[in-house]
Formats: structure tokens, C-alpha cells, sequence
């Protein structure tokens, strides 16, 4: 016979007649399965190794097999898990760029720099009608809190209309502004200012402080005839109404109407205009005229190339810068000799420091700006905005 067939007798065989018959068994020369699970030696006589031998290494090799088939199905499974995962991570990083994309484009929709010197201005002036700690309560927070917001929201809805018809000028002058770089469409621009417009007169309507509400009013109209372009409006052309429209909102009407709102609706006094409040008005009336000349220096060419007549196109930009130093010097002039006159010690001296330190910092500023350089003259203007807001940090100091 070419091969010796083996029946399990043979491995159940006693140890004693497997070693005599080792001798006889063929030679241990290939191995293999066929469908039935037998397995062949080949016929020709030689000493081979003990069957139990044998045995151990199919029964090591059926294992490494069967290991080797786990730790391949573990590996696609975790390939498998791995590849769905990312997806999912990829989902999550592009959710949030989105949001964080369209965070930074309202950002820099709101102007950021009004909206802070508009919650500045509010909550300074709304101090100068406390008269003692014991006036600084809930109530007044209140009023504060629904006053700040109230301003905030028709803030957004002035220079969000103010950008809506200047998208071909600030193509030039303001590129990365959301509408001018094409990140908000003309529509979704139209959609935030109404809804901004909308929640300022219906929280004012709610509060219902005549003060607050007229002050919303009157700067809706004014913010509107400012920008929108139609007959007898966009006041923005004309350098003079133009002026004359920040300097009614900025000097007037905030600290006028919104001390009033504190003084008679809040703590329920007659009005009375202080002295601080009149030296705030004053102050801020001389402000205002310099930011609303200065905001037109870095955008000259934009406004020459679409016909705005500003001070900057007309006088050039030298003479406008300085013209804006002197004003706020004079300003602080002022502010010095007021601080001097007062009663009161403490506000003498907060009043005189604070205003000394602030024109000296203008003046030592002013003398290294390069004015052939956008940069710098836009530098310079967000400069302004701040002595804006630490004004408003002294305002409260004076008596």
C-alpha cells in the first residue's frame, strides 16, 4: 500500500505498544488534510518522530490559526470603528468652525468699538444720578441693565444699516466687514437690523420709561437719515449734518435722555441738570465732533471715489488730524480747569490727574503717527475710542 491510513485505535493505543510499533510506522514526510479531517504519512520506512509529536503541532498550528483569524477580525473591527469615528470627528470640527465663523462675522458686523463706548457712556452717566451707596440697589441695576440693552440693539441696528448701503464703499475703505467681503448677503443684512430694531423699540415699549424710549426714537431716525439712501437723506454726504447727527446722539441725547431715564423713572426725582452732567455734555460734545471728523480720515479714498464730501476729502487729512488733536486737547483743557474749581478734594484731584495724563498721552501719540499710512491713521482713530472710553471712566469722578 502507497499509505498507511490511521484510525484513532492507534492513538488510543497503550504507551507500550505505541513505542514498539514506532519502529514500523512510515516516515514522517507530509502532512495535510483532506475534507474528511484525515491525515496521510507516506509510505517510506524511515525513523520518524513520536505520533504525540505530531499531534501537538496540529494542535498548535489549528490554534495560531485560529488566533491569527481573531486578531485579523480585530483589526478590521477596529479599522471599521476607527473609519466611522472619522466622519463623526470631522462632522463635530466643521459644526463648530461654523459657529465660530459665524460668531466672528457678527463681531464684526455689531462695530464693536461703538457697541463698547455705547454700554460705557450709558452706564457712566447713569451713575452721575446716584447720590449715595444705598442708590446703587437692585432697582437701579434694573433700569440700568434694560437701558444698556435696549441702546445695544439699536447700536447694531445703526451700523448694520450703515453697512447695507455703504457695500460698494466698504469694498474699499472696511473689506473685511461681513457684507463688503460677501460672507452676509444683502438680505441676511436686512434680516439683523430689522430684528434688532424690533427688539429695541418692543423692550423700551415693555420698560416703558419715556426717557429710554425717546432716546431709541430719536436715534432710530437720526441713524436712519445718517445712512439710507433716499431723497433729502443720507445725510452721510454732507460733512456738517453728518456731524451734527453723531454729535446729537453721542453728546446729547445719550447723556441727557438716559441720566433722565435713572433720575425720573427709576429713582422717581424730579429732574435736575448737575453740574457733572452739564460738564459730561460739554465734554462729550467736543468727543463726538472729533470722532465724527477723524472716522473719515482713513477713508478718504473710498469716500472721494463715490462723491462723499467729508471735512478729510475736503481739507486732506493732515489738516483734519490736527484739527481733531487740537479739539480733544482743548477738551481736556477744560475738563482741568473744571476739576479745579471743584469742592470736593478727592475730585479735584482724580479730575486734574486723569485729565493731565490723558493729554499728555494724546499729544506724545499724535506726534508719531505716520499719516501716509492707513494703518497707522486707522490705529490711530481706534486710539480715540479708547480716551473715549476712559473719559467715561473720569465722568463719574466729577462733582
Amino acid at each position: 500500500m502507497d499509505a498507511l491510513r490511521l484510525r484513532p485505535s492507534l492513538l488510543s493505543a497503550r504507551p507500550g505498544a505505541a513505542r514498539r510499533r514506532d519502529h514500523f510506522l512510515p516516515p514522517f514526510r507530509s502532512i495535510q488534510r483532506n475534507g474528511e479531517g484525515r491525515v496521510y504519512f507516506s509510505s517510506q520506512r524511515t525513523q520518524g518522530p513520536p505520533l504525540y509529536h505530531n499531534q501537538k503541532f496540529f494542535d498548535w498550528k489549528s490554534s495560531y490559526s485560529r488566533t491569527s483569524r481573531q486578531s485579523i477580525s480585530t483589526s478590521i473591527n477596529a479599522s471599521g470603528q476607527q473609519l466611522q469615528s472619522e466622519p463623526e470627528a470631522h462632522d463635530s470640527a466643521s459644526i463648530w468652525r461654523a459657529i465660530s465663523s459665524s460668531l466672528d462675522a457678527f463681531y464684526r458686523f455689531s462695530r464693536p468699538h461703538t457697541v463698547i463706548g455705547t454700554a460705557l457712556s450709558i452706564v457712566s452717566v447713569s451713575l452721575l444720578a446716584v447720590q449715595s451707596l444705598s442708590d446703587i440697589s437692585p432697582l437701579f441695576l434694573t433700569g440700568l441693565l434694560e437701558a444698556v440693552v435696549a441702546a445695544l440693539f439699536m447700536n447694531i441696528y445703526i451700523v448694520g444699516l450703515n453697512q447695507l448701503f455703504d457695500i460698494e464703499i466698504d469694498k474699499v475703505n472696511k473689506p473685511t466687514l461681513p457684507l463688503a467681503s460677501g460672507e452676509y448677503t444683502p438680505a441676511t443684512g436686512v434680516a439683523i437690523v430689522s430684528v434688532f430694531a424690533a427688539m429695541s423699540f418692543g423692550l423700551g415699549w415693555a420698560v416703558g420709561s419715556q426717557p429710554l424710549f425717546w432716546a431709541l426714537f430719536i436715534s432710530f431716525i437720526l441713524g436712519t437719515a445718517y445712512s439710507i439712501n433716499l431723497p433729502y437723506l443720507r445725510w452721510k454726504r454732507f460733512a456738517v449734518v453728518a456731524a451734527l447727527c453723531i454729535l446729537a446722539v453721542r453728546a446729547v441725547i445719550v447723556q441727557l435722555a438716559f441720566f433722565l431715564h435713572i433720575q425720573t423713572f427709576v429713582f422717581r426725582r424730579p429732574a435736575v441738570f448737575t453740574r457733572p452732567l452739564l460738564f459730561a455734555t460739554g465734554f462729550m460734545t467736543f468727543f463726538s465732533v472729533v470722532i465724527a471728523l477723524f472716522k473719515d480720515i482713513p477713508d478718504i479714498e473710498g469716500d472721494r471715489i463715490f462723491g462723499i464730501r467729508s471735512f478729510s476729502v475736503r481739507l486732506g487729512q493732515k489738516k483734519v488730524f490736527w484739527i481733531c488733536v487740537g479739539l480733544l486737547e482743548m477738551a481736556y483743557s477744560v475738563a482741568i480747569l473744571m476739576g479745579a474749581t471743584s469742592t470736593s478734594l478727592w475730585s479735584k484731584a482724580a479730575t486734574i490727574a486723569g485729565h493731565s495724563i490723558l493729554a499728555a498721552i494724546l499729544w506724545s501719540s499724535a506726534r508719531s503717527v505716520d499719516l501716509t499710512s492707513k494703518t497707522a491713521i486707522t490705529s490711530f482713530y481706534m486710539f480715540i475710542w479708547k480716551l473715549f472710553y476712559a473719559e467715561y471712566l473720569l465722568i463719574p469722578l466729577v462733582r
